[in-house]
């Protein structure tokens, strides 16, 4: 919910895109002033051209944040035996 704003809203509900099944678009108030038809023609255009994050960017997504586990977790593991030495 959206509470305090005054503001146009576009909702394209065919964003062409597989992932979202709608798109709301908040208009800038110094653009309030253009046509609906104006407003709702570049909102199709944006929400058409939305597509998938490539599959490699999704590899590397996940290769990154395993990798930030695995350092947290030997970050951890050699406190706990820094921390087991001086005691």
């Amino acid at each position: 919910m959206i509470k305090g704003v005054n503001h146009r809203v576009i909702e394209v509900m065919e964003s062409g895109c597989e992932y979202f099944e709608r798109v709301i678009f908040f208009v800038k108030p110094e653009y309030s002033a253009l046509s609906e038809g104006t407003l709702r023609d570049r909102a199709n255009a944006v929400a058409n051209n939305t597509s998938a994050p490539p599959p490699s960017k999704i590899a590397q997504s996940r290769l990154m944040t395993a990798g930030a586990l695995l350092a947290s977790a030997g970050l951890g593991a050699a406190i706990a035996v820094v921390i087991q030495a001086l005691l």
